[in-house]
C-alpha cells in the first residue's frame, strides 16, 4: 500500500518536500499541502502590511521591500533545478518567488496544494495493522476558508511550516519606560518612515546589518547595538556601533552595557525567531520547544519516539535550499526503508552527546541549531546514508568565498556576480584585472566572479 505524506507549508522546504514525494510514485500516493495562504512561497511572498490579513489569519512573511538575497543564487539553487542564467547573482525577493513558482509548476506540485487552510492539530494514533502489529499514524485537522473541518489519517507528516513569523524579543528591563516606537524586524517593511530618526537597531547578524544600512542610506541615525564581537568591516555614515542594550531607564533613555547612555526615536529588535507549532503537543511527542532549540532531533530531523514525523528546516546558518533537498531525500529514504534508524534509545543518547559536545565548546543553548561549517559534513552524512548525490563541492567554495567578501565588503559584496564553469581535472586559480574580473577555478568545477560597475 502507498504510504500518505502531508506535509505543512507550501514555502521552499514544503514544495521541496512534495516534489520528491511526486517523484516516487511507486513509494507514496501523491502528497497533501496544507498552505495557510492563498499562495506558494512561504517567507519570499512579500507582504506590504505587517499583522494580520483579512480573515484574521497572521502575516507570517518577515520580508521587506528592498531585501536582496546574501548568498548567491549559484549556491541557493535546488540541486537540481538552476535559476535562470542571465539573472545577476544576488537576487531581489521577487526573483526568488518566481523561482519557487517555476519549481512548482515544474514537478505539478501546485495541484496537491489545499491553499487557505489552516492545520489545527496533527496528533499520533497508534493502530493496528491487518498483521497484528501496532503502527503510529497521523491525524491531521485543518479548517479551510469557509470553516468547513476536515480529519484524515496520514502515514508521516512533514513539518515545513518555517521559524520566520514569530518574533523574539528578548527582555530588556524597564523598557515600559520608552518613549518612542519599538518593533521587531518581522514588521519592518522600508526604511521612509525612519529617515531623521534615531535609531538604536538590536542584533548584528544579517538583518541586522542589513537593515541598518538601508535606514542610514534613508537619513537615519543609527546606533548598532550588539553582544558580538566588534564588527571589523568599515560600516556606512550615519552607523555606529553600541554594545548591547542593558536596560531603558525611568526617563526613557537608553543603556547600553559600557555604561554608554542615549536617546532614541526607535528601538527595533533584529533578534529573531521563536520556533512555533501551535498545531502539535510538544509534551505528547516527547519535545522540548523553546526560543531557539527544538529538542530531541535525530540528525536535527525526526523526534525518535516518533521517526515518522519531520521537521525540515529547522536549523540555522545554512544554504537553505540544498540543506531542505538533503533533508528531505534521508527522510524519504527512512519512511521507504532504505535507512534504517537505531533505536529509540540510541538516538536520544546520540542527541544528548551531541549536545553535550557542542555545551564543552562554549556553545549556548541558544545556537544548538547554528551549523555553519557543520553544515558540509551534516550534508555528506545525509547523502551517504541514504544513497543520494552529495552536493557539489564548489556550493562550500562559494559559501565560503561569500562569506569573506561579506566582512571585508558588506556594502558592496553584492555587486558581484558569479558563474560556475566546468574546469579540467587540474583546476587552476586565476585573477584578472582589479575590479573587472576574477576567476576562482576549484578542481571540479569554477566560480568566475564579475564585478559589477
Amino acid at each position: 500500500m502507498l504510504q500518505r505524506v502531508a506535509v505543512v507549508g507550501a514555502g521552499a522546504a514544503g514544495l521541496c518536500a512534495a516534489r520528491h514525494v511526486l517523484s516516487r510514485p511507486g513509494r507514496f500516493a501523491p502528497p497533501v499541502l496544507f498552505e495557510l495562504s492563498s499562495h506558494v512561497g512561504g517567507t519570499w511572498c512579500y507582504e506590504e502590511r505587517a499583522g494580520t490579513e483579512e480573515r484574521g489569519q497572521p502575516l507570517l512573511s518577515s520580508m521587506y521591500r528592498d531585501l536582496r538575497t546574501n548568498l548567491p543564487k549559484e549556491v541557493m539553487k535546488f540541486p537540481d533545478f538552476p535559476f535562470e542564467e542571465d539573472l545577476s547573482s544576488f537576487l531581489p525577493h521577487q526573483e526568488v518567488r518566481r523561482y519557487l513558482q517555476s519549481y512548482c509548476e515544474r514537478h505539478q506540485v501546485h495541484t496537491h496544494i489545499r491553499f487557505n487552510t489552516v492545520v489545527e492539530k496533527v496528533k499520533p494514533v497508534v493502530m493496528t495493522t491487518e498483521d497484528g502489529l501496532e503502527k503510529t499514524v497521523w491525524e491531521v485537522t485543518s479548517s479551510d476558508a469557509s470553516g468547513h473541518r476536515m480529519a484524515e489519517t496520514f502515514d508521516s507528516v512533514f513539518v515545513c511550516s518555517g521559524h520566520y513569523s514569530d518574533p523574539h524579543i528578548p527582555v530588556i528591563p524597564g523598557i515600559e519606560h520608552f518613549k518612542g516606537q519599538v518593533l521587531h524586524s518581522h514588521s519592518y517593511r522600508f526604511a521612509e518612515p525612519f529617515s531623521g530618526r534615531s535609531v538604536v537597531v538590536l542584533g548584528a547578524r544579517a538583518s541586522g546589518v542589513d537593515i541598518s544600512m538601508e535606514l542610514a542610506k534613508a537619513g537615519a541615525q543609527v546606533i548598532l547595538s550588539h553582544a558580538r564581537p566588534r564588527l571589523t568591516f568599515p560600516l556606512p555614515p550615519g552607523v555606529r556601533q553600541c554594545s548591547a542594550v542593558e536596560a531603558v531607564q525611568e526617563d526613557g533613555s537608553v543603556r547600553f552595557q559600557d555604561g554608554e547612555v542615549g536617546v532614541a526615536d526607535v528601538l527595533m529588535f533584529c533578534t529573531g525567531y521563536n520556533f512555533a507549532f501551535p498545531f502539535l503537543d510538544s509534551g505528547q511527542l516527547g519535545l522540548q520547544v523553546d526560543d531557539h532549540v527544538v529538542a530531541p532531533l535525530h540528525r536535527f530531523l525526526l523526534p525518535p519516539a516518533f521517526p515518522s514525523l519531520f521537521f525540515i528546516g529547522l536549523c540555522k546558518i545554512i544554504c537553505p535550499f540544498p540543506h531542505f533537498d538533503c533533508q528531505v531525500r534521508f527522510a524519504l529514504a527512512v519512511l521507504d526503508g532504505s535507512v534504517t534508524l537505531p533505536s529509540r534509545a540510541q538516538m536520544e543518547d546520540e542527541v544528548r552527546r551531541q549536545q553535550q559536545e557542542k555545551a564543552d565548546r562554549g556553545v549556548e543553548r541558544r545556537h544548538l541549531l547554528v551549523l555553519d561549517q557543520d553544515q558540509w559534513e551534516y550534508h555528506e552524512s545525509l547523502a551517504r546514508l541514504a544513497g543520494f548525490p552529495p552536493l557539489d563541492p564548489v556550493v562550500r567554495d562559494l559559501y565560503q568565498e561569500v562569506w569573506r567578501q561579506r566582512k571585508v565588503h558588506p556594502e558592496n559584496y553584492r555587486r558581484i556576480n558569479y558563474r560556475l564553469d566546468s574546469v579540467p581535472p587540474s583546476g587552476r586559480w586565476f585573477h584578472g584585472a582589479p575590479s573587472s574580473v576574477h576567476f576562482f577555478l576549484f578542481q571540479r568545477r569554477a566560480v568566475s566572479r564579475k564585478c559589477m560597475k
